[in-house]
Parts: structure tokens; sequence; C-alpha cells
């Protein structure tokens, strides 16, 4: 060998040996995965693009399950229906500015109906965005996003992102679950640092919801009431089934022998064909009950503020408030027993209480279930049609067969009629298996949330949509057959908003705003990307299809065509609606 030779393998033996023992380094990426793993988040609902894409590329090689979505707000709603199901935060990662805002709708939609999500975007870097000096997708995003969440942190050095991640898990699902935004700019993730001292600056949460137990005190004044009550009743809302206290909840309405009502996303908590259930007699409970337990649920507009005619006499009940968050008690009107806690915890205290009994008058469990019966007897025949084209009664009376035969699978919902009827008429069996707009009534949620069902759940997905709230997130479908998701999507297609049957006052060549293109076939849609596209027009052709589709488990979209003339204008809440009292006459 050549003394030339000789000096160049010694070189690189040196600088071999140099290199083993150099410190294992990792970065920003890394760490951002390995804090979000160690907190047993598993699953990512994204759209990649700048900062994130080799975030993203990197978390699937990590064993995480990345589903990507083509609208941030969609995977957004798929975040945080996640965290509904699973009380862990649902992850949603987006890229900056248009695409953060694009998150944020879902956000705060998360927080109004506390649901655990933590938001994650990339955003531009801050020596430029706070001289406004005009950086790539420039914005302050976390100002924008502190007023519409739970919490928002920014993470700036690599040595945080253990202890931010912490914060943002601990802020979404202690007290009151919600929404929080946390912000990572680009210059983060190529961050380097030892690779040791990134591990230990990793931290796994603790405890982050700890049990809260009301005081005896006001356990005594709520069970009081209850017992001196003549015509008590028990209300469950969504906060009631996040709690997963599904045991001690069924205990206690058996125990107890009061009549329960269940807000639409507490639809399952017991079976609402469960004897005690009041959800078929829902006005004359609310107008005739004389004291009201609320468990997670809340005296908003959708229980009209606990005031008015829906609730009978001004004055003439008594309301005891099971809820964590004390600012919620008197809101609307006067909770003369609040029971602050944890609802598990509550539950179980209430449950001792009445170890000895407590039977509502026979006179009023009578009463209840002769409504009960008076009205489901009503409703039959018109679930029983098989018109064509259809009804919503003729075609929800094939869907509710659907998911009586099939208990466990999982129910998305929205639109207008579509939502107000489907909530009534569908029956639910178990817990966390309905699905729907929620707080805020919004549309769009459908395809995001049928994602994360599949997701999360592992089970079908039957997802009921008006024609016009598809359409807020209907691209979705490809997301669907992308990732070979067992959904079935059937739309109720009336050809337009409320109805189909409105017309342009002018005579002009444009169409009414109310409308869409009569005869939309969706299914094609679906077909497109490679599912199963099925086109019905009366109920048993409906009934086979979603069957098929159910038990297959391969992504399906069927196209239900709806009478246009059915439907009322904004379905139940129609009030909300503002008409103008002065109509312009022709000259």
């Amino acid at each position: 060998m050549s003394t030339a030779a000789a000096t160049i393998t010694k070189n690189q033996a040196t600088e071999a040996s140099v290199v083993e023992d150099a410190p294992a380094l990792t970065d920003g990426f890394q760490l951002v995965i390995d804090a979000l793993k160690l907190n047993d988040i598993e699953n990512l609902y994204v759209v990649p693009g700048i900062p994130i894409s080799d975030l993203l590329r990197m978390a699937q090689a990590e064993g995480m399950r990345v589903v990507s979505f083509r609208h941030e707000q969609n995977a957004g709603n798929a975040a945080a229906i996640a965290g509904f199901m699973t009380k862990k935060p649902g992850v949603c990662m987006t890229v900056s500015a248009p695409g953060f805002l694009n998150g944020l709708t879902a956000l705060a939609n998360a927080t109004t109906n506390c649901f655990p999500m933590i938001l994650i975007s990339g955003s531009s870097e801050r020596e430029v965005v706070d001289l406004q000096q005009g950086d790539y997708e420039e914005m302050d995003q976390l100002a924008i996003a502190k007023p519409l969440c739970k919490a928002a942190f920014r993470i700036l050095h690599a040595q945080d992102i253990g202890i931010g991640v912490a914060r943002a898990i601990r802020a979404a699902v202690s007290g009151r679950p919600g929404g929080v935004y946390l912000d990572l700019p680009a210059k983060l993730f190529s961050q380097v640092m030892d690779a040791a001292e990134g591990a230990k600056s990793l931290v796994k949460v603790v405890d982050p919801t700890p049990a809260q137990y009301p005081s005896t005190e006001a356990v005594s004044r709520a069970l009081d009431l209850l017992k001196g009550a003549k015509r008590p009743l028990v209300i469950f809302g969504k906060g009631a089934a996040y709690a997963q206290a599904d045991e001690t909840i069924r205990s206690f309405v058996e125990k107890s022998g009061i009549p329960f009502l269940q807000m639409s996303m507490a639809k399952g908590l017991l079976p609402d064909t469960h004897p005690q259930s009041a959800g078929a007699a829902r006005s004359l409970v609310l107008q005739e009950a004389d004291v009201v337990m609320l468990v997670g649920a809340r005296l908003n507009w959708l229980l009209s503020h606990g005031k008015g005619k829906t609730w009978g006499k001004p004055g003439s009940k008594k309301f005891i408030q099971v809820d964590i968050e004390p600012r919620e008690m008197d809101s609307n009107v006067e909770i003369h027993a609040p029971l602050v806690g944890d609802i598990a915890s509550v539950m179980e205290v209430l449950l001792k209480g009445i170890e000895g009994g407590l039977t509502p008058p026979t006179d009023w469990m009578a009463t209840v279930a002769a409504k009960r019966e008076q009205n489901v007897a009503k409703m039959a025949p018109k679930l029983m049609s098989n018109a064509s084209p259809m009804n919503f009664h003729g075609a929800l009376g094939a869907l509710r067969r659907i998911v009586k035969e099939r208990p466990d699978a999982m129910l998305v919902n929205e639109g207008a009629n579509t939502l107000d009827l489907a909530r009534g008429i569908i029956d639910m069996y178990e817990p966390r298996k309905r699905l729907d707009v929620g707080t805020w009534g919004v549309m769009g949620v459908g395809m995001g949330y049928a994602v994360a069902a599949a997701v999360e759940s592992g089970k079908p997905v039957l997802a009921v949509e008006g024609d016009s709230a598809f359409g807020f997130s209907g691209m979705e479908v490809e997301t669907i057959c992308r990732y070979n998701l067992p959904v079935c999507i059937v739309i109720f297609n009336n050809n337009g908003i409320y109805r189909g049957t409105d017309v342009n006052p002018t005579g002009g060549a444009d169409p009414s705003p109310m409308v869409f293109v009569p005869g939309s076939r969706y299914d094609k849609m679906m077909e497109a990307f490679g599912g199963v596209g099925v086109h019905v027009t009366n109920p048993d052709e409906l009934y086979r299809a979603v069957s098929e589709a159910m038990d297959s488990g391969r992504p399906t979209l069927v196209n239900a065509v709806i009478d246009p003339a059915a439907g009322t204008e904004s379905g139940n809440i129609g009030s909300l609606n503002p008409t103008s009292s002065v109509r312009k006459m022709p000259s």
C-alpha cells in the first residue's frame, strides 16, 4: 500500500471513530412525534403541505395512522369527534394561514361542543410576522385562535416541545373539555438537539382529569328535591355520554325509576326502547315535570333556555344540574340544586344516596307511558310507507330497521329535516353511537365525523345526510374510498335546501338560491373514486341497498330520491329563521 493510500485509510478510520463517538441527535420533527406517541395519541387527521409534509411522513413511518383529507375543516371535524369518542384529544394538523383558518372552524365548534381536540398548525417565522414584513402565508395565528378555543400555545424551541404538547393535552381534556391550538413555527422542526436530552424533555401527562366530587350538602339538597318530586324527570346531554359512566348512569335510572330524556348525542346511553324512556313523550314531560335533573346537558337553545311554553307554567319546576363547570349554573334559569363535579363521580354519589329506593308516583309513570305509546302508535303507519318518491318518514323508517338490526354500528347524521326527523325516529341502543351537529347545529360535519367514526371504532358507519349538508364536505368521499373505510352514506336528495320546489320570483333564468340541479346523481360521484354507488326511489330499495353496504363494509353512497315537496322551511327550528313582513309590491 502506498503512503498516500495508507494516509487516506487512516483518515477514514479516524472519521468513522468520530462519528461513532458523536452523540445521537434528534430534531423538532421527531420530538413532536415522540411527545404525541408518549401520550397515546395514535391517529392524526391532516391536510399535508408546507411546513408539515415531512412531519406527516415521519409520523406514518413511526407507526402512527395519518389520515389525509381534502379540506382542513373536515380533518378538524374528524379530530373533534375522535375526542368525543375516546376522551383523548383528537389531533388535527394543518399548514399555515389559510389551512389554519380552515381548521379553526372545527376548533371553535369543538370548544362549543366540549370535545377535546388539538389543532396543530405550522406557521411563519415570528421575527417576520411581528414586523409584518410579508412572509409566506404570514399571519399571527396564535392571536387569531385565542378567542375561539379553550387555550392556545406557541412553541419556539425544540426543548419545549414536550412540555408544550403536555400543556395542550391537559388543557383539552381537563375540566370542561374543549379545543386547544398549538402553533409550531417552521424553524422549530429543523432545530437539532441531543437525543438523550430530547427524550428527557418529553412529558407524560398524569391524571389530567382527576375525580371531582360535589359537597355532601350539595348532594343532600339534590336528593331531597328528587325524593320530594311528584313528577321528576332526568335529561341526559352529550356530556353524560362523553363521561363513559354508562353502568352507573343505567343503575341510577333503573333504581330511581325516574323517566328520562336523552338529547340527540346522548341517545343510546340507555336504549331508546327502555320502559323509562320519555323520548316519545318529550313535550308532555318537559311541560309537566316538577323537578328536572340535567346531567351533562345545558339549558341552551336546544332546550329552549329552560323557559317559555316548552316548559309549561313559569316557576312550575325546580332544576338540579350536574356539570363540571360551576359557571354553567344559573345561566338561564335558577338552578335550585347545583352539583359541580365530573359526571362519573356525581352519579356514583347519587346512586349511593338512593340505595333505599326512589320510586316516582305511579300516576306520573302511567301518564308518561300512555303518552309514549300513543305517539309511537301514531307514528308507526308513517314509518311503514313505501311511497315513491319517498318522504322523510318512509325513508327513515327503513333506516330505523337497519340500526335496530346493527346496534353497534355508528350513525352520523346532519341536515335540516333529515336531522330533525332522524333523531326522533331512529332508535339508538348503545352509547356514543350517534354523532350529529351538536350545539351549534353546524352543517358540514358529516364526512369528517364518518371518517373518524370508522377509524376510531372499527365499526361500520351509516352517514345519513341531507343533500345540502353533504355538499359542505362531499369531496371527502374520495378520502373514504382511498382508505377503504366501511362507510355507507345515504343522501336524502330532494333537490334543494329544505325543499326543491322554490322558484325565482322574477321569472329570470337563474334558479332560486334554495334549489340544486334537479335529479342529481350523487351515487356517480362515489363510483368515480372506486366506491359503490346506488340509486334508490323507495324505502324497500333503500333498506336493501344499505343492508348490503353495511354487511360488505365497502365504501358506498346511496342516492335516495326524496319528494322535492317534502320538508319544511328550516326544519324544526323555523322560528329561528326570520322572514320579512313587508313585501315589495309590483308596480
